[in-house]
């Protein structure tokens, strides 16, 4: 029995070390995280253990070399920049209008952003698809 506890306590630390990820280059403000992005991390890091947490994302600010990845640093990918033009769908129905415009706002898939209709000049609400067009509110 006593052995067993020893055996138990030397193991029982190295499962709660676990390491984490971290980045294996310095990723800069809004790079999208790739495999080779990340790295296996020695120690208790506090952060993503798990790298289907973090690959698809893009970084909210520069994460240099080393550093744990943490969710807070990361977000899902702008797909729409402010003052960008695009293509605004609207269907209701059968009835279906596209039409171009200027986003007023960023935005990753699923966002509302507001975005200026280019023909009659109206400001409108659209949500960002994830092939990067915009979908109008109704």
């Amino acid at each position: 029995m006593r052995r067993a506890l020893l055996i138990l306590g030397l193991l029982l630390p190295h499962a709660t070390h676990a390491g984490g990820l971290a980045a294996a280059r310095t990723l800069p403000a809004g790079t999208v995280i790739g495999a080779a992005d990340l790295r296996a991390s020695d120690g208790d890091h506090r952060g993503l253990t798990d790298p289907s947490q973090a690959i698809g994302l893009q970084t909210r600010i520069t994460i240099y070399e080393g550093r744990p990845i943490q969710a807070s640093l990361l977000q899902a990918p702008i797909l729409v920049n402010r003052n960008q033009l695009v293509r605004l769908d609207f269907q209701k129905g059968t009835l279906r209008i596209a039409t171009n415009g200027r986003s007023l706002d960023q935005g990753a898939a699923g966002d509302l952003v507001r975005v200026m209709n280019l023909g009659s000049r109206s400001t409108i609400t659209a949500r960002v698809n994830p092939d990067g067009t915009l979908s109008v509110a109704h």
